[in-house]
Parts: C-alpha cells; sequence; structure tokens
C-alpha cells in the first residue's frame, strides 16, 4: 500500500496564474510614482517574502512614505484585477489525481486568509483541500507559522509532507518545518532563483505528479 501524503499547496503563482495581475498592478503604482515599471523578467527577478523588501527593490522610498500606502494600493489594484486570472490549466487535473490516491491536499499561502478562500471557492476547487489557510492581513510577510499549525493539527497523521510553490519562501517554509519540497518554475520568481535553493524543480504539473509519486 502507498503512503500516505499531506500536500500544501502555496496558491499565488502556483494553481493561481496571477504572475501577470501582479505586474500590471504595481505597475499602477509605480507610474504614479514616476519609478522605472516592471516587465516580467525584472520582476521574477526581484520578487520576494516578505513582500516590504519587493517594493523597496522596486524603488519604493519608505522615508517618503510608509510601506501600508503602497501596499494597501496594490492590493486594491490586484482585486480588482484578479479576476482575469485562472488557474493553471494543467491544475484541476493534478488535484483530481492526488485526491484519487488518498492524499491530503491543503492550500497555504501568505495572502489575506477570506480573500484567499474567496478565490479559491471562486474557482470552484475548494472541495479538493481539507485546509485553505491564509494570513490576518495583506502585507505578506510570510506563512511559516500558519504551516506549523497545520502540521500540528495532523497529529502526526500526515505521512510523508509535501510543500508544492512557486517561491524561494516556499523552500524557507520547508526548511524551517523539514518539508520536502517541490519547486515549479513558472510563477513569481525565476527558474535561475529557484535553482539555487538546490530543491526538487518542475515546469509543469505532470512533472509534480511524477516527483510525487516517485
Amino acid at each position: 500500500m502507498q503512503e500516505h501524503k499531506t500536500i500544501f499547496w502555496d496558491w499565488n503563482g502556483t494553481l493561481l496564474d496571477d504572475t501577470y495581475v501582479c505586474i500590471d498592478a504595481m505597475n499602477v503604482l509605480l507610474r504614479d510614482r514616476k519609478l522605472n515599471e516592471l516587465n516580467e523578467v525584472t520582476y521574477r527577478d526581484i520578487f520576494t517574502f516578505p513582500v516590504r523588501d519587493y517594493y523597496a527593490k522596486a524603488g519604493f522610498d519608505f522615508s517618503k512614505e510608509a510601506f501600508e500606502i503602497p501596499a494597501i494600493e496594490f492590493i486594491e489594484n490586484y482585486d480588482g484585477m484578479v479576476k482575469t486570472a485562472g488557474i493553471f490549466e494543467d491544475a484541476i487535473e493534478t488535484l483530481e489525481a492526488f485526491k484519487r490516491e488518498g492524499y491530503t491536499q491543503m492550500i497555504l499561502s501568505a495572502m489575506q486568509n477570506e480573500f484567499l478562500n474567496d478565490l479559491v471557492r471562486s474557482h470552484k476547487i475548494d472541495h479538493y483541500f481539507s485546509k485553505i489557510s491564509g494570513i490576518e492581513d495583506h502585507y505578506a510577510a510570510g506563512k511559516v507559522d500558519n504551516a506549523r499549525k497545520l502540521i500540528a493539527e495532523l497529529e502526526g497523521r500526515g505521512g510523508e509532507m509535501i510543500m508544492i510553490g512557486d517561491t524561494i519562501h516556499d523552500h524557507e517554509v520547508g526548511h524551517a518545518l523539514g518539508l520536502r519540497v517541490i519547486l515549479v518554475c513558472r510563477g513569481h520568481q525565476s527558474e535561475a532563483r529557484l535553482r539555487e535553493t538546490g530543491r526538487e524543480l518542475a515546469h509543469n504539473f505532470k512533472e509534480v505528479i511524477h516527483l510525487v509519486k516517485a
């Protein structure tokens, strides 16, 4: 009998194909401040967690305005644009494949929890997940603490635990909690940056399925 596995899915850039939305929403702020706009390459090269550091790399000067000001503006822009973003086309067949294997699947995200749950439900995939866990605010500081809580709730019944994400922060979550991590190279950070983590890499969910079942 195959060992039980628990999959912790990241949301943005892993299941939800929203990189272009994040770039467009940020470029509105940059134009307003007469700062250089981002393209896909520069975005993937500078995006990071906590996102305050990403804003600084994009050119925001927090001696002139508090981080919370552009952060809230970004969320307002993103909220108005994200309805145009779909989940990756191979997401549902992958969620279904893991469901057939009997794996426990959860979403672990640095997105505000209510906003996250509403988005997941809007794509009609919430039934695949035993838990959908976001953070309390919109400032995307990180998700290690939430991951720790989810693991504690499993009470040792999770089997092999695997984090599937698209950023170095997903690697950091895995490192902090001893999780296996698979990084998908089509989200918010470049393949070159992800490769530096030394983690298993995939370019699509077909490759993810192969790695998880290996």
